[in-house]
């Protein structure tokens, strides 16, 4: 399957899921979906072996352990996919699809209590899950070509994406977009040891984790998974996700409050890459006199800084993590302020790199990359990035770092490591001493370090400029009136006149 079929594939699919637009809701339908793609996924890896004890004539074919040596999920004959395709007319095909994940549950230990079984409730009356049926059936996905191709792992990722286009969640407490993960990944390079996610969504950051291994050539089973998640049908939403490449995370038993219920409390991680919901009110006061807030309690109205110091008593002596918050973090005064001064004095803050808006699909907040090292190479430094110009607009409303952008940012970073042809760019790029950070009263906004990037038309005539800015004011005026015009006809449309 070349790109232009997987993109018409992740269309056609999105198109059916989109149907049920009305019928229930977002929050409800993804769930619907993937739950139906991970039931075909997994039925399709069970056939695919199936034939194969077939044709070997031993009479193994329903021997469970048949499966289990190839790290493939035992699928009950009840749950198979032809036999939903059989039923997929019948009335009470929800109650048969439940049943099938209630099966493949009970066969399949880790998979116990996370499969959605919600198809048979009042909300899904009016979905036609029939039709959906027929539609994935001619979709190969857990097949070994499939698999290799990662066709289920990129339809994820693409529903995964639309779903948090459509849903109107908070800046990527769902889902991180997947650039942003790139970034952080390229930058810390998690090739082996654990790596831990205390927010872990839908678990983008340890997918992304595991392509960069096996890009880099290397051993998957040389990574062990921690993460842990609050939201109980997120959290079964990302152990479907680990599942689905055979990654066997421990994401704990259950959903639960990282703050207030440490499903971790021994790890020392080699890696923490994390996405926390930004500017969060949290429950200080039940944990206010614990070890993990070393250099302070954050406030109570925004866990940005107890998110910080929660990851950083997580790292092991020569851990580095990487984390992404609202750009007011590095500058915010106060509690916050004292918290920071005392990262610096510890000199624990490797690198910040700001980054341009737009990048989260519900909001076009700025945020910044935070990354911190226990055991840093240039020590009693830190580097700023301004990565603020960099992206492409892709629609209206979103920006991509494009993988030219991505590698800019973590070879910059990777050079001043290094020593490495490193030098500073005026505008991108500045590598500052402890005493530099401690004259700008401990503000790490990368824009005090870099300054502005020296202008390029310098030797173009005052009446040229004058000239193109008349040009540009006009254009934007002309542009202006062309939307409010638009406005105006929409509203008309809908009964309204101005």
């Amino acid at each position: 399957m070349n790109e232009n079929d997987l993109k018409k594939l992740e269309d056609k699919l999105w198109a059916a899921a989109d149907k049920m637009r009305g019928a229930v809701s977002v929050a409800d339908y993804k769930f619907i979906v993937l739950g139906l793609i991970f039931l075909k996924y997994i039925s399709d890896s069970f056939e695919e072996r199936y034939k194969e004890l077939v044709g070997e004539g031993y009479g193994l074919e329903e021997e469970k352990d048949s499966y289990i040596e190839k790290n493939i999920f035992y699928v009950p004959k009840n749950a198979r996919w032809g036999y939903l395709e059989e039923h997929s007319k019948d009335d009470n095909i929800g109650e048969i699809i439940d049943d099938a994940l209630t099966l493949i549950e009970k066969d399949n230990t880790s998979l116990k209590n996370v499969l959605p079984k919600d198809y048979n409730s009042p909300t899904m009356r009016n979905v036609n899950l029939g039709e959906l049926i027929d539609l994935f059936t001619n979709i190969k996905v857990g097949t070994k070509d499939a698999i290799e191709k990662d066709v289920l792992g990129r339809i994820y990722e693409y529903f995964l994406g639309q779903f948090a286009k459509n849903e109107l969640q908070k800046g990527g407490e769902f889902y991180t977009p997947a650039c942003l993960v790139r970034t952080m990944v390229e930058c810390i390079e998690p090739y082996q040891g654990r790596v831990y996610d205390p927010t872990c969504g839908s678990g983008g950051m340890f997918i992304q984790s595991l392509k960069f291994v096996q890009e880099h050539q290397g051993n998957i089973n040389n990574i062990s998974i921690y993460g842990q998640e609050k939201n109980p049908t997120t959290w079964r939403l990302a152990k479907m996700n680990l599942a689905i490449r055979s990654l066997n995370g421990d994401l704990g038993k259950y959903a639960a409050d990282t703050f207030t219920e440490d499903l971790h409390k021994d790890l020392k991680a080699d890696f923490v890459l994390a996405n926390p919901p930004f500017n969060l009110e949290w429950d200080q006061d039940k944990v206010a006199k614990d070890p993990r807030w070393r250099y302070g309690l954050a406030p109570k109205n925004n866990a940005n800084y107890a998110w910080l110091q929660h990851m950083i008593s997580k790292l092991s002596q020569n851990g580095k993590m990487a984390c992404i918050l609202a750009n007011g973090s590095l500058s915010a005064g106060g509690q916050e302020g004292e918290i920071r001064k005392k990262l610096i004095e510890n000199d624990l803050v490797d690198c910040i790199i700001s980054m341009p808006t737009n990048l989260f699909y519900t909001v076009t907040v700025p945020c910044s990359i935070w990354i911190i090292n226990r055991n840093k190479k240039q020590k009693g430094k830190t580097l700023f990035i301004n990565a603020n110009n960099l992206g492409t607009m892709v629609t209206r409303r979103l920006r991509e770092l494009s993988e030219q952008d991505i590698r800019k940012i973590a070879l910059t970073y990777h050079n001043c490591q290094d020593d490495n042809n490193y030098e500073n760019i005026k505008g991108f790029c500045y590598s500052a001493t402890i005493d530099e950070v401690n004259a700008n009263d401990c503000v790490l906004t990368p824009g005090r370090y870099v300054g502005v990037e020296d202008a390029e038309d310098d030797d173009i005539p005052f009446e040229e400029k004058m000239k193109n800015i008349t040009s540009n004011l006009s254009k934007q005026f002309e542009e202006s009136r062309r939307l409010e015009e638009e406005i105006k006809n929409n509203l008309k449309a809908i009964g309204y006149e101005i």
